[in-house]
C-alpha cells in the first residue's frame, strides 16, 4: 500500500490520484472518478472534490493509497 503524506489539513481526491501517480492528469482523475471506478475507504466516490484526510484509504485499479499526516 503506498502513502501520501498530508502537507495541510486534507488534499482532494483528484489531487490525490495524482500525486500517486494512479491518474496522469487532472482530465484523467476527473474522467475515472466521474466513471465510478474510485473507491475512498470501501465506498464508490464520484466527486473528484471530496476531501481526504488522515486515515482515509483509495483504491484504484487494484491499488491501494493510504493518506497520512
Amino acid at each position: 500500500m503506498d502513502v501520501i503524506r498530508l502537507r495541510d489539513e486534507y488534499i482532494k481526491l483528484g489531487q490525490a490520484l495524482k500525486a500517486a501517480g494512479l491518474a496522469g492528469s487532472g482530465a484523467e482523475a476527473k474522467e475515472v472518478i466521474s466513471e465510478g471506478a474510485v473507491r475512498v475507504n470501501g465506498e464508490t466516490e464520484t466527486r473528484r472534490g471530496r476531501k481526504l484526510y488522515a486515515g482515509d484509504v483509495i483504491t484504484f485499479n487494484g491499488e491501494e493509497v493510504k493518506i497520512e499526516d
